[in-house]
């Protein structure tokens, strides 16, 4: 119950936000909804003046709308008659429904009769607004659909009957199609009306205004009953046993907390009744479920329904553990030297970004982490959760991105390159490890079994390590960006594990080393840099390093011959121009013990090494080029 209990906390210490609209940069919006309130996509809008007489309606277009609900309305079915208590479809808020040729099962038994019933004790109650009074007033006529043929919204055919569904025939007597079959509704009979009222003296929409917000709670409050203990938070107050829905979008029936199954064994040999096996009041259970559906889309990821999410309830900056250093770095105070390629500056640039995390920290400051899935329709799990205090959680982030860091250089979702020195993205680690087409499925369960890398502080897996040491040791597989990408990656996750069994390794190069496959791996770098530099500028062919980098990392003496092979061609062109490089190559083979130098396949060091060695005669060669352009 503890997540639970952190949801409605968070909806406490933010109620201040109830009601707000926010538009995400993608245009679409998100609310804090009021308790007994729900989300509905509305396809025409009807006004009314104060005295409940029509004014205008007009078409809107899947606009998500804030409505007034109940337990029953909630849940209701096709086949239930369980009307919202304001905003409906056709068949609950017109009156004449059935007279322009609207179907029920039951004539005797109309949903309208059922939704004016409640409409009218709401607006005859003490808690009553006048806004809710003109709807009522207008309502209770039962000539809604009359006015929107008139005020062509809806449509007749030569019968005077509402269309169904729109088919070619009707364009020879009304025309073109009309609007109201394009704005979302399947057909006319399912269009989904909201209602507003024209006042001067209240001048807010009537899904937007406060006031109608805390009448309905008001009203519904008092009508609820059966008080038990709440598991949540230890309370007396009215339970429920229904619990809300579109937990990660409008169209989500995913339920997180059901016991309505009276026939099946989800509580049945252990409690008589569902109650005893938890019981949940309807205000914690209504405030937990829409912090949780605020919180999914202010700051949750979503990946292929299986939503990540990290909060904290003292309203302060959390840091999402799945971004890589420069994420982390960007949504800081401080700012990334982009040049910085070794580990201490980067080190310090990170205790400063999480220092200045720390100093907003408030008493007993708490994080959450919350990993929803759902294996059916109509079921939502927690597959993950941790709450822990936020200090040590600082901590923990700090290690990952001081111990999983090495060099990395490329694109990212803006299309940038970007140069930084960190700990990559858990997203960029799945595409490095299963390649860059992996589906959604792969990915998200590989950020599932980072996250707890990040926050517990548990080793990475060995098959991730591996799947990444593979792919980047394959580079005519990929893009040379791509393989990069991959390659970076997987260094720092082969040194994020040698860390691990304490060997300390970094991307400067360690000249002193004797581990044969990191000394392999130099071999490799120095012929692929010396390669490349007797190739012409535009030639973007592979080196023959590069090609038989696959082959070389199971049989590296043997193809080393090979490679030796290869480059003599390069050096007799380039002359005195290679001298450096080919001593270079004496240098690393002589740091071989004579029996290192075998075809023992080599272990994951070697791409630190190639890598390192790489970067190193890069450097230098950037070194020169400066120094020559000074001098002229």
């Amino acid at each position: 119950m503890s997540w639970l209990l952190q949801l409605y906390e968070t909806y406490e210490a933010n109620e201040n936000q109830v009601g707000k609209t926010i538009k995400k940069p993608n245009d679409k919006e998100y609310t804090l909804l009021p308790i007994s309130h729900t989300t509905q996509n509305a396809h025409v809008e009807l006004t009314v003046d104060e005295d409940g007489d029509f004014l205008s309606a007009h078409i809107l277009e899947k606009e998500n709308t804030i409505i007034p609900c109940t337990n029953d309305s909630a849940s209701r079915s096709g086949s239930k008659i369980a009307p919202y208590p304001l905003h409906d479809k056709l068949s609950y808020v017109a009156g004449d429904f059935v007279k322009y040729g609207g179907k029920v099962k039951n004539e005797k038994d109309l949903p309208f009769d059922t939704y004016i019933h409640n409409l009218q004790e709401w607006a005859a109650s003490d808690y009553a607004v006048d806004k809710v009074k003109s709807i009522y007033k207008y309502l209770r006529k039962g000539k809604l659909i009359e006015d929107l043929v008139k005020y062509n919204i809806l449509v007749l055919d030569e019968n005077d009957l509402l269309i169904h569904k729109w088919n070619k025939k009707y364009e020879e007597t009304i025309g073109e199609k009309p609007k109201i079959f394009s704005s979302g509704a399947t057909d006319q009979i399912s269009v989904f009306v909201r209602f507003n009222v024209y006042s001067s003296s209240s001048p807010q929409e009537v899904w937007k205004d406060k006031n109608v917000y805390d009448s309905f709670i008001a009203f519904y409050n008092e009508k609820m009953s059966d008080a038990d203990i709440d598991y949540v938070t230890g309370k007396t107050s009215p339970s429920t046993e229904r619990h809300t829905n579109k937990i990660r979008h409008a169209a989500d029936k995913a339920k997180l907390i059901s016991a309505n199954d009276n026939s099946g064994f989800t509580f049945r040999g252990r409690f008589k009744t569902s109650k005893q096996a938890a019981s949940i009041s309807y205000d914690v259970s209504q405030k937990a479920h829409n912090a949780l559906k605020w919180l999914i889309h202010r700051q949750g990821k979503t990946i292929d329904n299986r939503v990540f999410l990290v909060w904290g309830n003292d309203n302060s900056s959390v840091p999402d553990p799945d971004e890589d250093a420069w994420d982390l770095l960007r949504d800081s105070a401080v700012e990334s030297d982009g040049s910085v390629d070794t580990d201490k500056p980067f080190a310090e640039e990170i205790k400063k970004a999480i220092a200045g995390l720390r100093s907003d920290l408030t008493y007993q400051s708490k994080v959450n982490f919350l990993i929803l899935d759902s294996a059916t329709i109509g079921r939502l799990g927690v597959l993950y959760y941790r709450n822990m205090d936020k200090k040590l959680y600082l901590n923990r982030l700090e290690t990952w991105h001081e111990t999983c860091a090495w060099r990395h250089h490329y694109r990212k979702k803006d299309g940038k390159f970007i140069d930084f020195y960190g700990a990559p993205a858990t997203r960029d680690i799945a595409f490095a490890a299963y390649g860059p087409r992996a589906s959604d499925k792969i990915v998200k369960g590989l950020m599932e079994r980072m996250l707890p890398c990040i926050i517990d502080g548990r080793y990475v897996p060995r098959d991730i390590i591996r799947s990444a040491f593979h792919r980047a040791s394959n580079p005519v597989s990929m893009e040379r960006w791509e393989w990069e990408k991959s390659l970076t990656i997987a260094c720092a996750l082969i040194r994020k594990s040698l860390i691990e069994k304490k060997e300390v390794w970094d991307v400067a190069l360690d000249h002193e080393s004797k581990d044969r496959s990191y000394l392999f791996g130099r071999l490799l770098a120095i012929a692929d840099v010396m390669e490349r530099r007797a190739l012409p500028r535009e030639e973007t062919r592979a080196t023959n390093a590069v090609r038989y980098m696959n082959s070389f990392a199971k049989n590296p003496s043997r193809t080393w011959k090979t490679l030796q092979d290869s480059l003599q061609p390069y050096q007799a062109k380039l002359g005195t121009k290679v001298t450096a490089l080919s001593r270079m190559i004496d240098e690393v083979a002589d740091q071989f013990e004579m029996e290192d130098f075998n075809n023992k396949p080599l272990s994951e060091k070697y791409l630190l090494g190639f890598y390192s060695q790489r970067r190193e005669l890069y450097k230098k060669k950037e070194k020169t080029n400066e120094s020559e352009e000074t001098n002229k």
